[in-house]
């Protein structure tokens, strides 16, 4: 039986899903192909990820992927100050890409459009009277420029408040010109709304992250870490708000720790780990891994999880999966928006002491939490949270 064209244009190529953008997008992307044929338009900006390039071929009929030079698309991303858009806009412009898109819908008859991320709209706005568009933003990117402003000074603070007001902008274009506007969490979604006008606000609505619940099990067949792991933080390290994370957390926190617990120490695992966080490398009970086949042994052999996001938007991967490894979990407000569970194993606060005293208990009394793991069982697996995207098309299926 032939299944119905969709064309899926995704900011990333979506895999492996070893980072929160990519563990969505793989999921949707998963999800999607089993009721439609997938024709995949994705970028690829890590060189790491070309041999992943066929993986794609079992979830899609056709794929289109276009490396991505960071370097130059930061230089396009300058034009933005002659043009008047957003530095997003022309960082992901691409001849290519819009060629391949406005060759491949009247070629394969595709009218259903899944974008994930907003700026990948771009590419089907010429196209908008003859498709059923459905957006997944992911999360209000507009703003965490102005978080970003927020945190700085001078010049920098008027670049990322002009990168706030720009992309916001363009959010709102994208929402108006597409069926369905989607979001990580009811939060998120709440968000968005507050800058739309109302008669769009039915438009958006929250989509929830899962877990692989059986890829993240503390029962699963995995390589144990032969090193002792006392303290994880899990994420990729060139990402912005993991890095401040870990500096806040580096500098406010773990000092406190270590005059309580001389000898424990703190991994930072993740691929791409800026200069900044490199050095913190071997200093005072420290460790970088830099880019790791499987972050399952270091959650498995922690005996806590941190999540100390000073600047977040949406569910955050790192929190959902030590959940579901039956981790204790101690995270800021920012890092737990979203997520619902409350149990007296996921301790939230801002406070650096108050983060200090939480890590050191899990320290002191190391322990399995089976009630963490069960929440996620009972509300975030992905077969569950993704049950409704496809019924998001305007096609008999």
């Amino acid at each position: 039986m032939n299944k119905p064209p969709l064309l899926f244009l995704c900011h990333r190529i979506p895999f492996p899903p070893n980072k929160g953008d990519k563990i969505r997008s793989f999921n949707m992307l998963k999800v999607l192909s089993e009721r439609f044929d997938i024709y995949l338009g994705s970028f690829v900006d890590d060189p790491y990820d070309w041999q992943y390039a066929s993986k794609m071929d079992k979830y899609c009929k056709q794929v289109f992927l276009i490396n991505q030079n960071k370097t130059w698309s930061k230089i396009k991303g300058l034009t933005a100050f002659i043009s008047g858009k957003s530095i997003s806009e022309p960082y992901y412009a691409n001849s290519k890409m819009q060629q391949w898109v406005d060759k491949t819908l009247p070629q394969q008859q595709i009218t259903q459009v899944f974008i994930y991320s907003s700026v990948m709209a771009m590419f089907t706005s010429s196209h908008q009277q003859r498709i059923h568009q459905v957006v997944d933003y992911v999360d209000v990117d507009s703003d965490k420029w102005r978080q970003y402003a927020d945190n700085k000074t001078g010049i920098s603070r008027w670049v990322y408040r002009r990168e706030h007001q720009k992309l916001k902008r363009f959010e709102n274009r994208v929402c108006e010109r597409s069926q369905h506007a989607l979001f990580v969490s009811d939060p998120e979604a709440e968000l968005f709304k507050q800058q739309l006008p109302t008669l769009q606000h039915g438009k958006v609505q929250g989509l929830l992250n899962g877990v692989d619940v059986d890829y993240f099990s503390p029962d699963s067949d995995i390589e144990a870490v032969t090193e002792q792991v006392d303290v994880v933080f899990t994420g990729a390290m060139d990402y912005w708000a993991n890095v401040d994370a870990v500096i806040w957390f580096v500098n406010h926190v773990w000092p406190r720790i270590r005059a309580l617990h001389p000898n424990a120490n703190f991994y930072v695992v993740g691929g791409n780990p800026t200069a900044q966080v490199k050095s913190l490398n071997n200093t005072n009970g420290i460790v970088v891994t830099g880019r790791v086949k499987d972050v399952r042994p270091f959650i498995r052999s922690a005996k806590v999880s941190v999540a100390p996001l000073q600047i977040a938007r949406g569910i955050q991967n790192k929190v959902l999966e030590a959940l579901s490894m039956a981790k204790p979990v101690v995270a800021t407000s920012m890092a737990i928006e979203g997520i619902e569970a409350k149990n007296e194993h996921i301790r939230v606060t801002d406070d650096a002491e108050q983060f200090c005293s939480a890590v050191c208990h899990y320290l002191d009394t190391p322990a399995e939490v089976p009630e963490n793991r069960q929440w996620i069982m009972e509300n975030l697996q992905w077969t569950a949270t993704m049950s409704k995207l496809a019924g998001l098309f305007k096609v008999e299926l």
